[in-house]
């Protein structure tokens, strides 16, 4: 369990889906202490087959691909909490239960640079300067924010600009919470997207967040520009190495969690 006396995290990303993990994996890899709490209900989990997910020609065990999206963001560096978000409150609220006990001292300043209180139904509580809710279509969590939209198309949006802000300063939502479109490599791009967004937000050094040849810019007589990085050939079959033997392990065998279907014909 996480209290409110703890150091607060740069970014918490609610939601372990294609959205969030893909956010995930762009703040953590340019530095930024990001904790994805995931409370295991991602909608892809009920797909028989991935079939038009780029780089899989044949498909993909969706959840095999969830699988692997989790390890890269925990790989960039991202934490992991399995745990469902119940409410992220505003820290200068003052709201206790929110999760902003300890962190909101008696003269109602903050005290460090956190800006919002997570809670779960863990009774974890954390302090954050972002989230990005990357949920679907749920959005009752975010009642102890105000200034966040919600549109309602029979099912529950958060309202959002071209890049994924709300109208709350270091409040963003991804993939189907933002209404976009209900397909895994349009929402992997979607939290890609609205991570970016956030480090530019940020101003954290940021360029492409690119692994280049040796020289690619120092030959041409520039610096490696924040986010990249250059790699000599030794180093570049030592990478590919690892990932084929990793390839080859994590497709060896069958998925071993069982197929997942709509709640409303579980028994």
């Amino acid at each position: 369990m996480t209290d409110g006396s703890t150091p607060p995290r740069d970014v918490v990303v609610v939601g372990g889906g294609v959205a969030g993990l893909s956010a995930a994996v762009f703040t953590a890899r340019q530095g930024l202490d990001t904790l994805v709490v995931d409370g295991g209900a991602s909608i892809l989990r009920r797909n028989a087959h991935l079939e038009n997910f780029p780089g899989f020609p044949l498909g993909v065990n969706a959840r095999r691909l969830l699988d692997l999206l989790g390890e890269q963001a925990e790989a960039a560096g991202a934490d992991r909490l399995d745990a469902r978000v119940t409410r992220v409150a505003a820290i200068d609220s003052g709201d206790a239960d929110s999760g902003g006990d300890g962190a909101v001292p008696s003269d109602g300043a903050p005290s460090d640079d956190a800006r919002f209180a997570v809670a779960t139904d863990g009774d974890d509580r954390i302090r954050t300067r972002y989230v990005v809710a990357a949920t679907k279509n749920e959005v009752g969590y975010l009642d102890g924010v105000d200034g966040v939209g919600i549109i309602e198309r029979g099912k529950a949006y958060v309202d959002v600009d071209e890049r994924g802000r709300t109208g709350v300063d270091g409040l963003y939502a991804a993939g189907r919470l933002a209404e976009k479109p209900h397909q895994a490599a349009v929402c992997a791009g979607h939290g890609a997207e609205v991570a970016v967004t956030l480090l530019e937000d940020d101003d954290a050094p940021f360029y492409h967040d690119w692994v280049t040849p040796e020289g690619y810019f120092t030959d041409r007589g520039r610096e490696v520009p924040p986010g990249c990085e250059e790699i000599g050939a030794d180093e570049r079959r030592e990478r590919e190495a690892a990932s084929l033997d990793a390839t080859r392990e994590r497709f060896a065998e069958p998925h071993p969690d069982p197929q997942e279907t709509h709640p409303s014909l579980e028994e």
